[in-house]
C-alpha cells in the first residue's frame, strides 16, 4: 500500500503529456532548449514529443539520469558535489543562450538538481573552491534556500545570468519543483530567474554554519552580487510540484479504503526532528483518532536536512523514518515509507525506506539508537531488508513520506 501510494505521486510528478497545452508560439527564428536537473532529460524527451518545430540545444542530467532524446542534447554530470562535466556544460549552455537573437526562443528546462549540475563559477572563483564550499554546506544541515543563497553567489549562470545572456530572446521556462513554496528563483538556483542577491545575507549564511572563506573569495562574491543585474521577468511555467504529487497520493489513498491527511508540501528542518513531530501526530491518530479518523494516512512533503556528524550512510528520507521508527516502535498499527522522488536518497542507491509492525524483531541485535547516532539509515534498514529501490525516477518534486495508521 505505501509502495503504491510513492507509485502515484511519481507518476504524477513527470513532465510526459504536460507540455502540450503549455507551449510558446512558434518563434520566426531559432528554438533553442537549454536545461539542468534530475528531470531535465525526461523534460527534453517530452518537450520534443509535443513540439512540431525545428529545435535545437543542451540539457544537463546527473549521472545515470538520462533519456533518449533526438534533437536536443543530453550531457550527465555529478551531483550533488559540481565536477568538470557539470561546469563543461554550463559554459556551453551559456554560450547558446549568449548566441540567442531577437527573433528566437529560448526554452529553459529546470528541475532540482540544476544547482550542483549548472556549475560554472564566478571569475575568481575555481571548480575546488565551489566543490569544496558545496561540501561544507551539505554538511552542515543548511536548508536549500540558504544553500541556494550561496550558489548564486559564486555563479556566472544561476540566478537569472542565463536568461540575461540570452537578452533580448523570448525566455519561457518550465519547472519540476523540488522547493518548499515552488518559487522559481528558487529551483536550481533561478538560472533564468532575474533576482537580486544581497553579498551580506550570502556571507551572513556562511558565517552561521562556521564555513570559513578567504578574502579573496569574499571580494568575489561581494562583486559577483553587486554586477547582478535585472532583466525582464521570464514567462514561468510549471508541470509538477510537490503538492500535485501529494494529492495524487491523496486520491490513490481513498482508492485503497484510507482516508488522506496532507499535512504539508513544505516541511523543513533536521529530518530526525521532524519525525519527532510527525510521529507525535500519528500517534494521536492511533490513540485518539485526532486529527484524523483510522484507517488513514498521513501525507507530507518538502526537504529537510541532515547534520552529519557519524560515519555512516543514508540520505535525509531513511534519517527520518528512522527517527520515525524509534518513536512509533510501540505501536502495531503503524508503517511509514519516505523517498527521495528523484529515486536517490543522498548518496546511495536507494529512493529511502519503509517500516511496518515487526520490523525491530527481524534482527533483534540491531541497535537502532545507535544507527541513527552514526547517521547509517542506510546500513540499518539495509540490515532489514526495507530499503525501497527505484533507480533514477527522471523527476525530482523533493521528498515524499507516508505514515498508515490502521
Amino acid at each position: 500500500m505505501l509502495r503504491s501510494l510513492f507509485e502515484a505521486a511519481l507518476a504524477a510528478a513527470l513532465p510526459d503529456g504536460k507540455f502540450a497545452a503549455n507551449l510558446p508560439d512558434c518563434p520566426k527564428g531559432r528554438t533553442i532548449v537549454l536545461g539542468a536537473g534530475k528531470a531535465s532529460a525526461r523534460m527534453a524527451q517530452a518537450f520534443e514529443a509535443a513540439w512540431p518545430h525545428p529545435c535545437e540545444g543542451v540539457v544537463v542530467t546527473r549521472y545515470g539520469h538520462s533519456a533518449p532524446t533526438q534533437r536536443i542534447e543530453v550531457v550527465e554530470a555529478s551531483h550533488p558535489v559540481p565536477d568538470q562535466a557539470g561546469m563543461d556544460a554550463a559554459e556551453r549552455i551559456l554560450e547558446l543562450a549568449s548566441d540567442a537573437g531577437n527573433d528566437d526562443l529560448v526554452v529553459c528546462l529546470i528541475s532540482g538538481g540544476a544547482s550542483a549540475l549548472l556549475s560554472l563559477p564566478a571569475e575568481g572563483i575555481t571548480l575546488a573552491d565551489k566543490q569544496s564550499i558545496t561540501r561544507a554546506l551539505l554538511k552542515s544541515g543548511a536548508p536549500i534556500h540558504e544553500m541556494n543563497q550561496v550558489r548564486k553567489s559564486l555563479s556566472r549562470i544561476k540566478g537569472g545570468r542565463l536568461a540575461l545572456a540570452a537578452a533580448p530572446a523570448r525566455v519561457v521556462t518550465y519547472v519540476i519543483s523540488d522547493v518548499p513554496g515552488d518559487n522559481p528563483a528558487s529551483i536550481g538556483s533561478g538560472p533564468s530567474i532575474p533576482e537580486p542577491q544581497d553579498p551580506d545575507e550570502v556571507l551572513a549564511i556562511l558565517g552561521r554554519y562556521g564555513i570559513e572563506i578567504s578574502s579573496s573569495l569574499k571580494g568575489v562574491i561581494l562583486e559577483n552580487c553587486s554586477a547582478t543585474r535585472q532583466v525582464a521577468a521570464s514567462d514561468v511555467r510549471v508541470l509538477a510540484t510537490p503538492m500535485m504529487a501529494l494529492k495524487a497520493a491523496g486520491s490513490k489513498a481513498r482508492e485503497l479504503g484510507l482516508d488522506p491527511l496532507i499535512l504539508g508540501d513544505a516541511i523543513e528542518g533536521e529530518a530526525r526532528e521532524v519525525a519527532k513531530v510527525l510521529a507525535g501526530i500519528a500517534r494521536s491518530v492511533s490513540v485518539y483518532n485526532m486529527p484524523a479518523i483510522k484507517p488513514c494516512v498521513l501525507l507530507s512533503g518538502g526537504e529537510t536536512t541532515v547534520t552529519v556528524r557519524g560515519n555512516g550512510r543514508g540520505g535525509r528520507n531513511a534519517e527520518f523514518l528512522l527517527a520515525l521508527h524509534l518513536a512509533l516502535s510501540d505501536l502495531p498499527n503503524v508503517a511509514a515509507i519516505a523517498c527521495d522522488t528523484d529515486g536517490i536518497d543522498g548518496i546511495e542507491d536507494n529512493a529511502g525506506a519503509w517500516f511496518g509492525h515487526g520490523s525491530p524483531a527481524a534482527v533483534p541485535a540491531l541497535d537502532a539508537s545507535a544507527y541513527l547516532a552514526n547517521n547509517d539509515a542506510y546500513g540499518y534498514f539495509s540490515r532489514l531488508g526495507q530499503l525501497v529501490m527505484t533507480g533514477p525516477t527522471l523527476t525530482n518534486v523533493n521528498d515524499f513520506r507516508a505514515i498508515l495508521i490502521r
